[in-house]
């Protein structure tokens, strides 16, 4: 995902699939081709979360006040 492609999943949007996604898999019988894409897609979401906790980080870092050691 390129830094000026914006994400239309929420953060929300996508742990609660991931969540769904690992309760799946956690369940059991898929076949293999099934558990595969289940992975795959759990992959893709996990990098989404990230993605927009990445962003909250660098929002909260640029509104901190600048620390002065002095």
């Amino acid at each position: 995902m390129s830094s000026a492609e914006e994400p239309t999943t929420t953060y929300e949007q996508a742990r609660e699939e991931l969540a769904d996604v690992v309760r799946r898999l956690e369940a059991g019988g898929l076949t293999l081709e099934e558990s595969l894409a289940l992975w795959e897609r759990g992959e893709e979401l996990a990098k989404l979360c990230q993605h927009w906790l990445d962003r909250a980080r660098e929002r909260l870092a640029a509104a901190a006040p600048a620390d002065d050691e002095d």
